[in-house]
């Protein structure tokens, strides 16, 4: 077995997104949101274009030197935002090239170890076996040629600083050779691809009016956007300004929103189109920074609550300060199927329902499993399993964590992370059966959710086990207390007590009771030293 890693307090949000629906624009008001954002789109593009020339030759004066050129044709608050913009692009690429790198290299390590493995030859211990024939064994060789070619290539673009962006989205892209599967005219499809390559984008200024410069949101909800130089001649305010009809409110959390506006500090816009629905929208965002840490110990005074991700739900269970089960288990089901909003709200919807039931139930905190399957997506790790291997990839681990903090933070629930190992094994052994009644049948992912909590609460997963009898030489009791953190296990050597150990009296306990290599029985060397019958001679 692996070590087992300690419990630790996920940290909370570091920024907040909020959006509202631009209701009430006018034409004009959508002629100058489209200018300016497929002018701004094209500087953008060439900006990045150059960025990813210069690679690993990059360097401030570079960078002053484009930020330059793109104040001239724009203004100097739209070129730090584009600029900003593309080296955040840049930097995402490098990040997906490195992790490609890297799942490149456990694919090609994986099939290395089993086409060294005779054929057949079946995995012990989570590793994979050997090729189960000789054509299989071959097409993997050419597989392992494959795999090598491409990690050369990578290595080579990422020695090089070389990266793949494509403004707008690879995948709307690639969705230009197959309109038909994806069930979209082609005027639809251009609609998208332009919306999605504007660029209607300011970062925050604590230091201007209302906290941001370029667009400015005041308080009442008017908008104004300060228009590029190509475009001065489209606005309708004075300092070459353009403010639109429509006004913002924001519902969810617009009194935090207010508060920061009022007070000059730094807020981020984004405008966009949905071009599928024709609705413009405005997003708002912003940075936290010195939030306050509950420490682990005060959010396990009040119990847990352990949480199961899988596939499919959520499995749930309540535990108290001491690590024992309280109420029933809970099922917060959602469907992974169909588009990727679909998917998201099916998500969204079960964490409310699950954070409605807990402040309801009182809990203080959640208890999740640090997860990450990103060595187990590989097909070369599973072979042909492939619906295990769409099981793995369809639990939404990053998404649902990065999700549940954030909606915990905003309720006052703390979120404890626990090593993953083995807990769905030992609930399943220690957890499952003793909770099952006959009116109620737990899962083995119930039983997870209990040794999750157990452990975030510092407690073995294991259960206790029954006392002796009296008759017998431990009295009943010793193993009735529930183990706290820091207490002696139970299966640990237990405090000398002075006095007799059963009833037939006189049998104390000496320094080497706990010993038992220094009994002197079957099997245990004696503590007087090593011991040994001489054998008989054969003359007698």
């Amino acid at each position: 077995m692996r070590e087992i890693a300690r419990p630790f307090v996920a940290d909370g949000p570091t920024g907040v997104s909020i959006r509202d629906r631009l209701r009430g624009l006018t034409a004009e008001d959508e002629k100058v949101l489209r200018a300016v954002g497929t002018h701004m789109g094209r500087l953008a593009s060439r900006d990045l274009a150059r960025r990813v020339r210069d690679g690993l030759k990059h360097s401030t004066g570079t960078w002053a030197a484009r930020k330059r050129e793109l104040t001239a044709i724009s203004s100097s608050r739209w070129a730090g935002s584009v600029t900003v913009s593309t080296h955040a692009q840049w930097g995402l690429s490098r990040r997906a090239q490195h992790a490609y790198l890297q799942s490149l290299d456990a694919g090609i390590r994986t099939v290395r170890y089993r086409l060294s493995l005779p054929v057949g030859q079946k995995g012990s211990r989570g590793r994979p076996g050997g090729y189960r024939s000789r054509r299989e064994w071959f097409q993997k060789t050419r597989r392992l040629a494959i795999l090598e070619g491409r990690f050369e290539r990578v290595k080579a673009e990422r020695e090089a600083g070389r990266v793949s962006v494509v403004r707008g989205g690879r995948r709307l892209l690639n969705q230009r050779h197959h309109l038909a599967a994806a069930d979209k005219a082609p005027e639809r499809w251009r609609a998208e691809w332009e919306a999605a390559r504007w660029f209607l984008r300011a970062d925050g200024d604590s230091a201007k009016r209302f906290g941001n410069e370029t667009i400015r949101v005041a308080p009442d909800g008017e908008i104004s956007i300060k228009l590029p130089v190509p475009l001065a001649g489209l606005a309708n305010a004075p300092y070459g300004r353009y403010v639109l009809a429509a006004k913002v409110s924001f519902p969810h959390r617009g009194e935090e929103w207010r508060d920061r506006v009022s007070g000059n500090r730094a807020v981020a816009y984004r405008i966009h189109l949905n071009a599928s629905s024709a609705r413009w929208y405005l997003d708002a965002s912003w940075t936290r920074k010195d939030l306050p840490v509950v420490p682990l110990s005060a959010l396990r005074a009040g119990g847990v609550v352990g949480v199961d991700m899988n596939a499919d739900h959520l499995a749930v269970w309540r535990l108290d300060a001491h690590g024992n089960p309280v109420s029933g288990p809970r099922r917060f089901a959602y469907d992974l199927t169909g588009t990727a909003g679909h998917r998201d709200a099916q998500l969204r919807h079960a964490l409310t329902r699950l954070l409605h039931w807990a402040k309801a139930a009182g809990a203080q905190a959640f208890a999740i499993e640090d997860l990450d399957f990103t060595d187990t997506r590989t097909r070369e790790k599973h072979g042909r399993r492939k619906k295990f291997r769409q099981l793995v990839c369809g639990i939404p681990t990053g998404k649902l964590r990065a999700r549940l903090v954030s909606m915990c933070a905003e309720v006052g629930i703390g979120v404890i992370a626990v090593d993953p190992a083995y807990t769905s094994m030992w609930g399943a052994e220690h957890w499952q059966k003793p909770l099952t009644t006959k009116n109620r049948k737990t899962t083995r992912h119930a039983a997870a959710a209990v040794a999750i909590g157990r452990r975030a609460l510092g407690h073995r997963i294991r259960r206790r086990t029954a006392p002796p009898h009296d008759d017998q030489s431990d009295r009943r009791g010793h193993r009735t207390a529930q183990a706290r953190p820091g207490t002696r296990g139970s299966e640990e050597d237990r405090p000398r007590v002075p006095g007799p150990r059963t009833r037939s009296g006189g049998a104390g306990r000496d320094r080497k009771t706990v010993d038992q290599d220094a009994q002197d029985r079957s099997g245990r060397p004696a503590v007087h030293g090593f011991w040994q019958q001489d054998s008989l001679p054969l003359s007698l």
